[in-house]
């Protein structure tokens, strides 16, 4: 455990804590491996059908859109079990919650990836 906050350090230093965070929600999260995978599979639909740079940049956001919800999501369940590993009807609220903003930003992305193929396909 690291003591103190961010301000003042060094941005290797944060950079290490924030790369670290990363490892920890890979070994811990198979959701977060699962929304990966996902992302590998648009990187390479990319690939194979070489669309134009703003169809890269408008997927590359959805799929960054995703993960960051299910990073917040992972850091807050994390949080929230530490805090208070007793069930609670307001710590289900809010996991609920959190997972409903992962849910969005994943409705989100299936929605750009619909239009993507539309625009695809039309072309």
């Amino acid at each position: 455990m690291r003591a103190g906050g961010l301000k003042g350090q060094g941005f290797g230093r944060r950079a290490r804590f924030a790369l670290n965070g990363l490892k920890l929600a890979l070994a811990r999260e198979r959701s977060i491996r699962t929304h990966l995978l996902g992302a590998a599979a648009v990187l390479l639909v990319l690939l194979v059908t070489r669309p134009a740079p703003v169809w890269w940049a408008v997927l590359g956001l959805a799929v960054g859109l995703v993960l960051v919800a299910e990073l917040a999501n992972s850091a807050l369940e994390t949080l929230i079990d530490h805090l208070h590993p007793a069930q609670h009807p307001e710590i289900g609220a809010a996991k609920d919650i959190a997972a409903g903003a992962v849910l969005v930003a994943s409705g989100i992305a299936v929605a750009v990836g619909l239009a993507f193929a539309f625009d695809f396909l039309r072309s």
